[in-house]
């Protein structure tokens, strides 16, 4: 018994990084880094053609709902009684984007413009803008 040495250390694993390290490495417990971008659902990607796009350029810009076509939405709902919020939870969408869409802010969308034009029962979209929607008899 006396020939045993108490001061030597056997080491069975290699210890993991400390918390310092684990922060400012982002590392896992299988040992990898991880990628800083991972899990986050960034699915957009900045290039050249948005960036020109958001910067509105002579060549290269966003169209934009026309004042007449905000003003009629304007009327038509007010003509109904409804307010922003009402109009907006009746065909689904945020109030924000009915006031942007009669400010003329918003980029035209056909389903957003198809469900608004329904509930206020005016056109929206082509020639004849503000003039009553003719109801199309169901087909069964």
């Amino acid at each position: 018994m006396a020939e045993s040495d108490w001061d030597t250390v056997t080491v069975l694993r290699k210890k993991g990084p400390t918390a310092a390290q684990a922060k400012s490495k982002q590392v896992s417990k299988y040992g990898g880094l991880f990628l800083w971008a991972a899990g986050q659902n960034k699915q957009h990607l900045v290039t050249k053609n948005t960036a020109k796009l958001d910067r509105e350029t002579e060549e290269l810009h966003h169209e934009r709902v026309p004042l007449e076509v905000g003003k009629v939405i304007q009327q038509g709902r007010q003509a109904k009684g409804l307010t922003q919020k009402d109009l907006a939870t009746k065909v689904n969408e945020k109030p924000q984007i009915i006031a942007d869409y009669e400010s003329g802010k918003a980029i035209p969308n056909n389903q957003v413009m198809g469900k608004i034009e329904r509930v206020i029962g005016m056109k929206l979209r082509g020639k004849d803008i503000g003039q009553p929607l003719e109801a199309k008899p169901k087909q069964k």
